[in-house]
């Protein structure tokens, strides 16, 4: 812009550059450039005339130049050029850019600005026209002069560099009309719509943002709104386009679809804007919904064609939805109108294009699932879920469903997307479609009916971690009498006429979960099922499905593809050899297919079960179940045969075994390169945790590559099981499920620490939770739960920081879904039972050994940290689910013995901190971080709940695990800290947090309970090589059980003579005793007899180990002063007797321990003697056992017993120790050639010393012995015979392990010789003997001490020694006696139960044994004797020998037809005779 040369020149500037502005003026240019109409012109050379003479300036000379000047310069500008000057090129024109240049001080500007303000305003005024509408119309000529000019083609919607320069010093010209009110906004924006082509979108923009007129204005001043409509629309594609592409100015065009959008929305969906407008009041807002609804047609038509990456239009589509978000939105949010914009947007994706039918969806919508879906479509939903509440969400599809046609691949996508991103609209749906399902029943509403079964079936197919599978949703609604159908016979039909009319279009999984859990019909309407079942039918006939031919574990809830049955069989056998093996068993779901589905088991099963291959030289599990169903006759021999010859070919040519059974490489990587891309976008996403929508729908696509992955279908069903079998000493997995585990727990713990590095658990938001739900599904968790065993029990050692932390919060979210997950049934090492998965996780995690216990600490750290941090703001019942108790027990326990710090309490100060930090460090500083939660508020706030409080016994149970050899302390600090645990910490404290009440008794007490049950568990799962684990030897205990002697000691010395027992409580020890004798289970079965024999032993070694007073206690204090041992005796006759005893004694150490106790009591005692003979009488009644076990350990008792009398006493033995010697001395004297000494009293015990002289006697001494017998009293005899009866069980039942089979046979053959020649002098002295095999409790006097002597299993045995000696019986002697029929068909009942019972096979003869052996320990051959016996005895008979044999064969029932008979028939013939005879009358 310049000045020009002469009038004529700037005349025809003017008229070139503002030839609009002159039609104003009907005078033209003339008017304000010449002179008047009809005056001269004069030429240039007379205008100079009169200025050849200088003039002399004069006052005010300079003012009129000036003056001159100016008008000269108004005169002769260009307008428009000046408008947009800029510093530019020099010219020679006169410039003013460094008038208006932007860059110049604010001198200047406003010099500039005022200088073309009062230009224009002259100019106005010579114009006649007003300054406003010059400016205006100048302006918006030199706008569209702006955009034509630097625009590279004809669709450009962003300005360059020059023209934003340009344009900033116009809207800096404008801004300053506007201020002196020189300006028309509404002249100006009809200008500009004038050339609306040749606008900018950026332009218009920045008119807007730098308030010089607003897009409201520019739209309503526009004539013909839809060609504004379709501007806008073109133009915010391109922009779209734009802001996608590479270019430098990519900011400024998402500020510009930011600010449109927004404005858009404000104007077509904001409520009483109360604008006065000039237009009608409904246009405005029209023009705003339109251009929007037309973007979002483009963006849907669009998908619907189908979109190229990269494209243009992909782009613009993309970059339209990521406006849907609270960037965009964020300044507006507190209004209504964005949540009214997205309700409107929901429901136009909704409507699109309602072309396909409910036939088309039924068949299509599989393939609209979460995963399948086009990304761009779910993150649209995902912005529009944001703003929408759930509740919002589900009400408003139910609306739009209620009134509009829908496109239903819109709206079941939106629901699988909503269902996926947002957990709380899942009951949602599910009550949706209770309320559907409802109302079509009510009304026959074939629309709802439509409705709730596409929304069911398309939320279920997105798993049930986030909707019921259909086929528990259709067995829980139609499969009990709730449900809606059965009201009434119409709703019956009703539903069968649906069902009926889905048949020609549904897959054939939904037929099949329909027949296979059909819906519950009354039985008048049973022919409405049937119908439906065949219809059913037919049409899987036409689909090549057949019902018989589907696996054993197929999964009805997968709405993929029917498998083949060649395909699913493979599956099948695995999964029931995998049960099989962990049962034992034949699977059921195997035994009913053998039976109602027998095509599917010999056409498929059968054939994938036994494929030929090379058999293991020890059988597996497939061969073990092989057999088992050969031997259950499942498998035809024939098919067998070939089997096992194809196996035999097998051996001998191994490269053609089992061919198409392996797996190409290549088609098992493929899926897993699918899964890692997978998992590498979840790690790509984790950079905002918070992101649910996002982190969902990534971890869907992971669900969906899943199945291919593993090589399963989705859903499999063999996740249903209500518990996973789970060997913890020897997990296995198959390779490729490793791979996948490995896979998952691997981008678990990456993301985890990803997402921690931006932010702390508790505002990650839950993608964890739902990335855990999606490992168990799939039939993926007991996969999961084995690698994780592998890794925590076998490989902890190994694992790294990262590892632990993500094991830790996956072990966390696991605990969360309890409720939903199986069991897990763990075997050995640990016991055999059923464990929810915190308690699973805290079975896997020891503090046995250093590196055990480290992995616990850091495991323990990590997620209770994780937990306390993740779940801070939400009630406590979820840390109750998330982790054991056990766990939490297990840190206490580890903090208190590892870090000394700890056990001093806790200062105000200390109880601060945040759990996770410490965690989060680069370098992780575990004691650091253990000793921070330790000392953190809340934790110590959760201890205080009594779950998670470490007790005394707690203590003690995880400190009896620890092996000293390979611990984290050394035995000085081992001490230490027990000293500490136990008299610093526990003793005192209240019994209801856990402690002692100070009561060392109490310590004691809960200390022996614990040991017993640590030793009866570290038995039964094979704790360590040394069975004796605990009291045998092993260290991993020596330590507590030293705590324990010393705490008894410390008792026994304390002033309350603890051991006095004259509480009526009793000791302690024995009060432990009785209180766990009475949990166990009674019985005689195996199983009972081992556990409570293993518990008798591990008592007894209790004892052994405690000072030998416990056993005897201290004397009274009053007269006579004998110790109380009713306890032991009670023990000894009660148990110890059965368990711990061979033949009628105690073991010796037991004996030896009695005896001593006896001396140390002695020695309190003011007459030892007394005490000592107050006692051993006791024995006599009481519990003679103890006796008899002195008389049989006496070679090796009676020097300690000499020595320390002597030492102790200074006297001769008490008289009852002495009766024992001389007893011993007896006995003794039958081995020597000399006349036998006489028996001393009582009878029984100079009985039990023979017996056991007699036993270890060799043959020859054996025979003379029993020739000393004939002199003997009767009852020694009698008392003899019966131990001799004992020995002769005890040698079948207990016979002595390092003897060879020979020696056995040769005592067993002793014992039975002894037992005929003392049977043989007792028949022969005439001395009754049978009363010993009718021994009962009721006796009194001998028969009680006999009962008390022998095991409970000898004396119910006794039937059996009875009929052993049948050969040395004397037949006509015992006929002649009246008790012996009774006896002997007594203990004939009594052998035959025993028989039945099983009982006689722990007395059977092996077959290397004589032939006399073998024929006395037969049970079958020993009653087939004592039955031929019997039978050849009974007419012998007298009568008297019948009587009460009435009662007897009642009681015993129909034990033996023939026997029975034989007695009842000589009966009667014994009475009949009795009636002939003649009566005594006198």
């Amino acid at each position: 812009m310049g000045r020009q040369r002469g009038p004529h020149a700037a005349s025809r500037c003017w008229e070139w550059e503002c030839g609009a502005l002159t039609m104003a003026d009907p005078r033209g240019l003339d008017s304000v450039s010449g002179p008047a109409p009809g005056a001269r012109r004069r030429a240039w050379a007379e205008l100079l005339a009169g200025r050849v003479t200088r003039q002399k300036p004069g006052p005010g000379t300079g003012q009129k130049v000036q003056d001159s000047a100016v008008r000269l310069l108004r005169s002769h500008l260009d307008w428009s050029g000046l408008l947009l000057e800029v510093e530019g090129p020099p010219c020679k024109k006169l410039c003013l850019g460094p008038l208006i240049d932007h860059d110049g001080p604010e001198a200047c500007s406003n010099l500039s600005t005022s200088f073309i303000g009062s230009a224009l305003r002259d100019h106005a005024s010579q114009l006649g026209v007003p300054v406003a509408v010059l400016s205006s119309q100048m302006a918006a000529s030199s706008i569209v002069r702006m955009c034509a000019a630097g625009a590279e083609h004809a669709h450009r919607v962003l300005l360059d560099t020059e023209q934003r320069k340009k344009l900033s010093s116009l809207i800096e010209i404008t801004q300053y009309l506007l201020a002196h009110s020189m300006f028309s906004r509404l002249f100006f924006c009809q200008e500009l719509w004038k050339v609306q082509n040749s606008l900018s979108l950026e332009a218009l923009w920045r008119l807007h943002v730098h308030n010089v007129v607003s897009l409201w204005e520019l739209l309503e001043s526009c004539a013909d709104l839809q060609a504004v409509v379709s501007w806008l629309f073109r133009n915010l594609r391109l922009l779209c386009e734009q802001v996608e592409a590479p270019c430098q100015h990519t900011d400024i065009a998402r500020a510009m679809l930011s600010d449109f959008v927004r404005i858009f929305v404000l104007m077509g969906f904001q409520k009483n804007s109360d604008l006065r407008r000039n237009v009608e009041p409904e246009q405005m807002p029209q023009v705003a919904r339109d251009v929007l609804e037309r973007m979002l047609l483009f963006a849907l038509e669009a998908l619907a064609a189908g979109l190229q990456e990269e494209s243009p239009a992909h782009k613009a589509v993309s970059c339209w939805f990521s406006t849907f978000s609270g960037q965009t939105f964020g300044s507006i949010i507190s209004t209504d109108a964005p949540k009214r914009f997205f309700s409107h947007t929901l429901t136009q994706i909704l409507t699109h294009k309602p072309v396909l039918r409910v036939s088309d969806a039924v068949q299509m919508q599989r393939e609209w699932s979460f995963a399948k879906m086009p990304p761009l479509l779910t993150s649209l939903f995902r912005k529009l879920f944001v703003i929408l509440s759930p509740e919002e969400l589900v009400g408003h599809l139910q609306e739009v469903l209620e009134t509009h046609e829908v496109n239903w691949q819109h709206v079941l996508s939106c629901v699988s997307t909503l269902v996926i991103c947002l957990p709380e609209a899942q009951q949602l749906v599910h009550d949706w479609v209770a309320r559907l399902l409802a109302r079509a029943f009510e009304s026959c509403d074939l629309d709802s009916m439509v409705t709730a079964f596409l929304v069911v079936r398309q939320a279920a197919l997105e798993g049930p971690s986030v909707f019921p599978s259909y086929a528990d949703w259709f067995q829980a609604s139609f499969g009990s009498a709730r449900g809606s159908h059965g009201c009434s016979k119409k709703a019956l039909v009703f539903l069968f006429k649906f069902l009926s009319d889905l048949v020609p279009f549904e897959g054939a999984r939904y037929m099949q979960v329909h027949i296979l859990h059909p819906p519950l019909v009354p039985n008048k309407y049973r022919s409405l099922l049937t119908d439906y079942i065949t219809l059913a039918k037919t049409r899987l006939a036409d689909l090549k499905v057949s019902i018989e031919n589907m696996g054993l574990y197929e999964d009805l809830s997968s709405a993929r593809d029917v498998t083949e049955p060649h395909s699913q069989a493979p599956q099948d056998v695995e999964k029931a050899i995998l049960l099989f093996e962990h049962t034992g068993k034949i699977p059921v779901a195997v035994m009913e297919a053998s039976i109602f589905r027998r095509p599917y088991y010999l056409s498929h099963f059968l054939p994938a079960l036994l494929t030929p291959r090379v058999l293991p030289r020890v059988p597996d599990s497939r061969a073990a179940f092989i057999e088992s169903l050969k031997r259950a006759d499942k498998i035809p021999s024939s098919l067998y045969s070939t089997y096992r010859h194809a196996c035999s070919t097998a051996e001998k040519n191994p490269e053609n075994t089992a061919p198409g059974m392996k797996v190409e490489p290549n088609c098992v990587d493929e899926p897993l390169k699918l899964l890692m891309i997978a998992l590498g976008g979840l790690r790509a996403a984790m950079t905002d945790p918070a992101q649910y929508d996002v982190l969902s729908a990534q971890i869907a696509v992971i669900s969906e590559r899943l199945g291919p992955a593993l090589g399963v279908s989705e859903d499999d069903g063999s996740c249903e099981a209500s518990k996973i079998q789970l060997s913890v000493l020897a997990p296995e997995l198959e390779q490729q499920e490793q791979k996948v585990v490995d896979l998952l727990l691997t981008s678990f713990c990456q993301n985890l620490m990803a997402a921690s590095s931006f932010a702390p658990p508790d505002r990650q938001g839950p993608w964890a939770a739902r990335f855990t739900m999606t490992m168990c599904g799939h039939a993926l968790l007991p996969a999961v739960l084995t690698r994780l065993c592998q890794l925590l029990h076998h490989q902890g050692p190994s694992l790294s920081a990262s590892h632990v932390l993500g094991l830790a919060a996956l072990a966390v979210h696991l605990g969360e879904s309890r409720s939903v997950l199986p069991e897990v049934h763990v075997g050995p090492p640990a016991p055999a039972r059923d464990l929810s998965i915190p308690e699973f996780f805290n079975s896997l995690l020891t503090c046995r050994t250093a590196e055990s216990s480290r992995l616990c600490l850091k495991f323990c750290t990590a997620a209770i940290s994780y937990s306390l941090c993740k779940f801070s703001s939400q009630s406590r019942d979820i840390l109750y689910c998330c982790l054991s108790p056990g766990l939490i027990k297990k840190f206490q326990f580890l903090v208190f013995r590892l870090f000394s710090e700890a056990r001093d309490p806790l200062s105000q100060e200390d109880t601060a901190g945040l759990a996770w930090k410490p965690l989060g460090l680069p370098s992780m500083d575990w004691q650091r971080a253990a000793l921070c939660l330790w000392r953190q508020r809340t934790f110590q706030e959760l201890l205080k709940e009594k779950q998670f409080h470490l007790t005394y016994r707690d203590w003690l149970q995880l400190e009896l695990e620890i092996q000293p050899e390979v611990d984290s302390l050394s035995d000085t600090e081992r001490r230490d800290f027990h000293q500490w645990a136990i008299h610093e910490h526990f003793l005192s404290q209240p019994a209801a947090a856990g402690g002692c009440d100070g009561d060392l008794e109490t310590a004691c007490t809960v200390l022996v309970d614990v040991l017993l049950d640590f030793c009866q568990s570290s038995r039964s799962h094979n704790h360590s090589e040394n069975s004796d684990l605990v009291l045998g030897g092993c260290t991993g205990n020596r330590d507590i059980f030293s705590r324990l002697q010393e705490m008894a000691a410390d008792l026994e010395q304390g002033p309350a003579a603890p051991y006095s027992h004259s509480s009526s409580r009793g000791h302690f020890l024995f009060r432990v005793f009785r209180r766990r004798l009475q949990a166990l289970a009674s019985g005689w079965d195996v199983a009972a007899r081992l556990r409570k024999q293993q518990e008798l032993l591990m008592y007894k070694r209790v004892l052994l180990s405690l000072p030998p007073l416990v056993l005897v206690g201290s004397p009274q204090v009053e007269q006579p002063a004998a110790p109380d041992c009713d306890e032991f005796f009670h023990l000894v006759n009660s148990e110890l007797r059965n368990f711990c005893s061979q033949g009628g004694a105690l073991s010796h150490d037991i004996t030896v321990h009695f005896f001593r106790g006896l001396l140390n009591a002695c020695s309190q005692s003011r007459d030892p003697s007394l005490t000592a003979n107050l006692t051993l009488t006791a024995c006599q009644t009481k519990c003679p056992i103890v006796l008899t076990s002195a008389l049989l350990w006496w070679p090796r008792l009676e020097p300690e017993l000499h020595c320390r009398w002597r030492r102790c006493f200074q006297g001769p033995l008490p008289p009852e120790l002495q009766r024992l010697q001389e007893a011993q001395q007896f006995a003794q004297s039958f081995l020597s050639p000399d006349t036998a000494a006489p028996a001393p009293g009582p009878a029984w015990v100079s009985a039990a010393a023979l017996h056991f002289v007699i036993q270890q006697a060799g043959k020859e001494s054996v025979e003379s012995a029993l020739e000393k017998l004939d002199c003997q009293r009767e009852e020694l005899l009698v008392c003899l015979f019966f131990f001799s009866l004992m020995g002769l069980l005890s040698s079948h039942l207990t016979p002595h392990i390092r003897q060879t089979s020979s020696a056995k046979a040769g005592d067993s053959l002793k014992a039975l010789h002894v037992c005929g020649e003392i049977l043989g002098f007792l028949q022969k002295r005439k001395i009754s003997w049978l009363v010993l095999f009718q021994l009962t409790e009721t006796d009194a006097g001998l028969g009680r001490v006999l009962l008390r002597l022998a095991p409970d299993e000898y004396i119910r045995l006794l039937p059996l020694a009875f009929y052993s000696l049948l050969s040395y019986f004397d037949k006509d002697a015992l006929i002649r006696e009246n008790a012996f029929l009774h006896v002997a068909v007594d203990m004939y009942m009594k052998l035959t139960c025993l028989f039945v019972a099983g009982e006689t096979s722990a007395v059977s003869t092996p077959a290397n044994r004589s032939q006399e052996l073998q024929s006395q320990g037969d049970p079958v051959g020993l009653i087939r004797k004592a039955r031929l016996f019997l039978l050849q005895s009974i007419p012998q008979c007298p009568k008297k020998s019948f009587s009460n044999m009435e009662e007897l064969l009642a009681t015993s029932g129909d034990w033996d037809p023939e026997v029975s008979t034989a007695l009842l028939s000589r009966q009667q013939a014994v009475s009949d005779t009795d009636l002939y005879q003649e009566p005594h009358l006198f």
